[in-house]
């Protein structure tokens, strides 16, 4: 614990948490106007003008996309602390001394993660917070209630926040592979940034050529399309169901943690 709450002051004193805190609630604010648009448009009736139709249209999985409202955005932020917990140490040199410190240096790793799940949690406390307030409001303003007695919005409460601890784990991960401190933020935003979109892009034109919508389904291995799929209903023509986007995100958080750990105690500190 004492380990945990060293990693924790790392953060906490630097200008680090809040800049991404100003961000993710930034990305907050945008992602529930839209939302907020989209799902008027399906709650009147009109939800084939949004692509949106059947469950899809539904107040429940409208309620719960309201009610996770940035967590795109918001996972990127939390996966840019997990990095930084680790590159910090090199960009400031201060690895030599942690180690020095801490020899077991798995135990440092470990407290890392245990860090970055902690620091998940807050955000995906504040964010949650702030849509459950707007959404509720938004919701009851419209006479379609809270929704919050629905199993499906308690699940996508729920996975969100799996998602945002999970996140910060895969960054702490990509920062023991990366840890020149740019190259790892920058390496991450445009795999998480660019790289879902274009994932996203080559199983449509994949579907296409094969004539089989099924296989858009597939995009579920890229992390990003995981998290999105995850906390939607259930499955359909598009889109795996929520559990197989659970269980691939977990699959990674198991992979980068274990990477992390072999790593760091084979890696040369000096």
């Amino acid at each position: 614990m004492n380990l945990v709450r060293s990693e924790l002051i790392k953060i906490r004193t630097t200008n680090t948490w809040w800049l991404l805190a100003i961000g993710a609630f930034l990305s907050i604010v945008l992602a529930f106007a839209l939302n907020a648009w989209i799902a008027s448009q399906a709650l009147s009736g009109n939800g084939e003008n949004v692509g949106l139709n059947g469950d899809a249209a539904s107040p429940e999985a409208q309620a719960a996309n309201i009610y996770t409202s940035g967590q795109y955005l918001g996972l990127m932020f939390v996966m840019l602390i997990g990095i930084l917990m680790v590159t910090n140490e090199f960009f400031h040199q201060t690895a030599t001394t942690t180690f020095l410190a801490t020899p077991r240096r798995t135990s440092v790793i470990v407290s890392k993660l245990l860090a970055a799940s902690t620091l998940g949690f807050a955000f995906w406390l504040v964010t949650t917070l702030i849509d459950l307030g707007a959404g509720a409001m938004f919701l009851a303003l419209n006479d379609h209630g809270t929704q919050l007695g629905e199993w499906e919005v308690q699940r996508a409460l729920l996975l969100n926040l799996l998602a945002y601890a999970i996140w910060t784990v895969l960054g702490v991960g990509i920062g023991t592979l990366i840890t020149n401190q740019l190259g790892a933020v920058i390496t991450a935003s445009v795999l998480y940034l660019v790289g879902t979109q274009v994932v996203g892009v080559l199983f449509l034109l994949l579907a296409n050529w094969l004539d089989n919508m099924a296989v858009v389904k597939w995009q579920v291995i890229w992390p990003a399309a995981a998290s999105t799929i995850m906390i939607s209903g259930g499955e359909s023509e598009m889109a795996a169901a929520w559990w197989v986007g659970a269980l691939v995100l977990m699959a990674y958080a198991l992979t980068s943690g274990i990477i992390g750990v072999l790593i760091t105690r084979r890696r040369d500190i000096s």
